[in-house]
């Protein structure tokens, strides 16, 4: 029978803990968790990216509903544990579940230390701990205004920069006459003060707050030398204390927080205590490092395993988009201490690392910070470094007094070497991973190992190791920059247009430290959707950062001649359309036409300099664009459906349509094909698009992702509904969310196993709110689609729009 394994807490170190048994000893416990938040296990770390805008909370989950089902875990959410009773061994929530254990982990983490000044209990003073605080932070925010942080610690620094890109003006009050004294020395603080100063944030050191003021709300607060600061919201981030207090009332042994050995065992044998309230050898631990390696010794522990925690020696990097900072050890000054230092003024860095004997005491990296893990291990390890003193400072692969290969210093760490120091992961498990189980992707070795899967500031060095570990079988096009103008990948530069809100291409590029002037051929056009895309009523759509096909509107073809498809709603047509297309033909001979696999019909071989006299025609009899150029809706294909067809369930003829008409002129991160098959028996081929509808007598089964051109693929089910209202808002919301996540010029079907079918399916089909947003998203934007500048008749889109297709500029230049 399995044994009762019951959890107080259920975050980053709990959570660590529980995987590290589920691997070891799968079905082992009967596993129960209290969680005092009502919501699952979520990346702590990553709040200040929550906060700034860069990420969502659905980014952050690490554990979610389904993980716990999975593994047999019953989750309380939103239960706080107000009772331990040891004799009887059970505990106790506060909303009356009681529930017996074998074994107890106490993981209830700590507190925030709020400063008991007057006015500290006013509406606006908060804490920076968790998501909650984070969600009270942003709703005050969207006022604007002006946020105070008293504490320039790590935490407070992290959200005075969210709460900047916010948009709010941001004032820190510190105490110490430098910020971040604990971690950094004064040159490094001096830097990132500096650095913080540019972004906007006012900084004030030797600080002491007097009061909080305000009536109903905080306004403002006052400093002891008279000063008045004005304000809308007061974070107080200036420490923690473990939550220790359940523990110390069920009779367990507690000093600072819950005395734990080296098994990370309580006074009472059948009690663990694990994370932010446990103290070990005199020590509470605030950071995720030591906390995972602490769990990995307490799951074996859990076992009948005998492992120890030694306790940890532990690093620091703040999380401000930027900024590039690393922080380890003991850096004070001594007589028996020496130092190397270096400094490049220009550049902006500077390094500072703190010796005794011959070995490593410290370390301070600002600006580059490459090297801060091998520093780290050198520190942790006790390595005599005297035979590389004089070239030490210069990092890893200048050891030796030439410069190595990268490669080569990557392969000489040791396997228990930190790569990953919000998660905890070892060289040696990351390359054990990658072999065991196939990995060929970073996303892969995040989902396996967590290695930089939370900052981010270890991604280099794990593709390193990929590289390393595959040898020629790394495939490096996941993480591949967009181009050779930055080393940004897509996902990095579509996040940081959305946190930083920059609306031009110019501002991008200087933003985002591009290499080029004016980026190329590569970046320009990807960079021009991402904000039509992010900013559609603000961005003005730059045809010149188009591709020639786009800006012609026209396919170029091998001859240097041109092909125009007008656009034929649902590939139906009628006779004056049809003439309209033979008079074009005639009158500019044009010496091809051909009917599409779209069900439209090609002129091909046009000349250049004709196209806008071709299409002034077409327009005049209704014509716009098919589009088959576009990054962006070309067909929807249909069948005969039920008016005509004997097998025929629906309208698809209409349905067709009317979804072409709807979503007409939406740009997308590639080429969109649709399809809408009457019945079963699929003449559309609606199996092998983009996104695809089979009707049926019961409604209309939407399907997606599938491809036939390059990657032969069939559709995925993504759900079934009943009405055309329905099947419209779902293939709207369903399209919207590509826009949004999808990577420039990446096909549905890969943007889909990227992010996964099932999620897909979760927050299209299950989630009406979620799905509502995203139509409702897709309907904003489409006010400010893509436009035919030749049009006189565009279907819900105003005359003044549009312009003559005379002023267009050909760049022959960038064809």
């Amino acid at each position: 029978m399995a044994e009762k394994l019951v959890i107080i807490g259920n975050g980053m170190a709990p959570g660590r803990m529980l995987e590290e048994l589920f691997e070891k000893a799968p079905g082992h416990f009967d596993v129960t968790i209290f969680n005092a938040e009502p919501r699952v296990n979520y990346d702590r770390i990553m709040l200040s990216p929550v906060l700034s805008g860069e990420k969502a909370y659905e980014d952050i989950v690490i554990h979610n509903d389904d993980w716990y089902a999975a593994h047999g875990v019953t989750l309380y959410k939103g239960a706080r544990v107000t009772e331990i009773d040891r004799h009887a061994k059970t505990v106790t929530s506060a909303n009356g579940i009681s529930v017996a254990y074998d074994k107890l982990v106490i993981a209830t983490g700590s507190l925030p230390f709020i400063i008991p000044v007057p006015g500290h209990q006013l509406p606006g003073v908060l804490p920076y701990r968790d998501l909650d605080d984070v969600d009270a932070m942003l709703r005050i925010a969207e006022g604007k205004g002006r946020a105070i942080v008293i504490g320039a610690g790590l935490l407070g620094l992290e959200a005075a920069y969210g709460l900047k890109q916010q948009g709010m003006d941001v004032t820190v009050i510190h105490l110490m006459p430098t910020i971040m004294e604990r971690q950094l020395d004064p040159a490094a603080a001096y830097l990132l003060e500096k650095a913080l100063t540019e972004r906007g944030i006012d900084i004030i050191t030797k600080a002491n707050t007097k009061q909080i003021l305000g009536t109903e709300k905080v306004e403002g607060i006052e400093l002891e030398d008279g000063r008045v600061i004005a304000g809308d919201m007061v974070i107080m981030a200036v420490g923690i204390r473990p939550a220790s207090s359940l523990a110390k009332e069920a009779g367990i042994a507690v000093n600072r927080g819950i005395v734990v050995d080296d098994g990370m065992m309580t006074s009472d044998p059948h009690v663990f205590a694990l994370g932010e309230c446990a103290e070990h050898r005199g020590t509470c631990y605030g950071l995720v490092a030591p906390l995972y390696e602490a769990a990995r010794v307490l799951a074996d522990r859990l076992t009948g395993g005998t492992s120890e925690y030694h306790g940890s020696v532990v690093n620091t990097k703040l999380k401000v988009t930027g900024i590039n900072l690393f922080s380890a050890g003991d850096f004070a000054e001594g007589p028996d201490r020496e130092e190397i230092v270096l400094r490049d003024a220009a550049a902006g860095i500077y390094k500072r690392l703190v010796l005794k004997d011959n070995k490593i005491l410290g370390a301070v990296l600002y600006g580059e910070t490459g090297d801060g893990s091998w520093f780290f291990d050198l520190m942790k390890r006790g390595t005599d470094i005297s035979e590389m003193r004089d070239t030490l400072i210069f990092g890893q692969s200048y050891q030796g007094g030439t410069p190595l290969d990268p490669m080569a210093a990557v392969a000489a760490l040791p396997d228990d070497a930190e790569i990953c120091g919000c998660n905890g992961v070892c060289k040696g498990k990351i390359t054990t991973t990658i072999s065991s189980k196939g990995l060929t992707s970073l996303d892969d070795v995040r989902a396996h190992t967590k290695a930089s899967a939370s900052c981010g500031s270890c991604t280099g060095l794990v593709e390193q190791l990929m590289a390393l570990t595959l040898g020629d079988g790394y495939n490096p096009a996941a993480v591949t920059p967009m181009c050779s103008c930055t080393e940004l990948g897509h996902d990095d530069v579509r996040r940081l247009i959305k946190a930083k809100g920059l609306k031009t291409i110019p501002a991008v590029m200087q933003e985002l430290e591009w290499k080029t002037s004016c980026g190329c051929a590569k970046c320009r056009p990807a960079l021009n959707y991402y904000l039509v895309s992010d900013w559609p009523d603000e961005y003005a759509d730059d045809y010149q950062s188009r591709y020639i096909n786009e800006r012609v509107h026209a396919n170029i073809q091998k001859d240097g001649t041109y092909s125009v498809v007008p656009r034929m709603w649902g590939g139906v047509t009628n006779a004056a359309e049809l003439r309209a297309i033979a008079d074009v033909v005639d009158k500019f001979e044009i010496p091809m036409v051909k009917v599409t696999g779209g069900q439209r019909i090609d002129l091909l071989g046009i000349e250049k300099e004709d196209l806008p006299a071709v299409w002034a025609d077409l327009g005049k009899a209704g014509f716009v664009s098919g589009q088959a150029y576009a990054k962006g809706l070309r067909t929807v294909k249909t069948c005969v459906g039920s008016d005509w067809c004997r097998f025929g369930t629906q309208d698809s003829t209409g349905l067709g349509i009317r979804i072409e008409k709807f979503m007409w002129g939406s740009w997308t991160p590639a080429k969109l094909k649709l399809a809408v098959s009457g019945c079963p028996r699929n003449c559309a081929e609606a199996t092998c698009k983009d996104i695809g509808v089979i009707c049926v007598d019961s409604g209309f089964e939407i399907h997606f992702a599938g491809a036939a051109g390059l990657d032969i693929k069939g559709t995925d089910v993504l759900g079934l509904v009943k009405t055309e209202d329905e099947a419209l808002e779902h293939i709207v919301a369903l399209t919207q969310m590509y826009r949004e996540q999808g990577r420039y010029l990446e096909r549905i079907y890969k943007w889909a196993k990227r992010i996964g079918h099932d999620e897909i399916r979760r927050q299209i089909i299950e989630d009406a709110d979620k799905r509502r947003s995203y139509y409702d998203r897709f309907v904003l934007s489409q006010k400010f689609a893509q436009v035919d500048p030749w049009s006189e008749r565009v279907s819900g889109k105003d005359k003044h729009e549009f312009k003559p297709m005379a002023t267009i500029q050909y760049n022959h230049a960038a064809e």
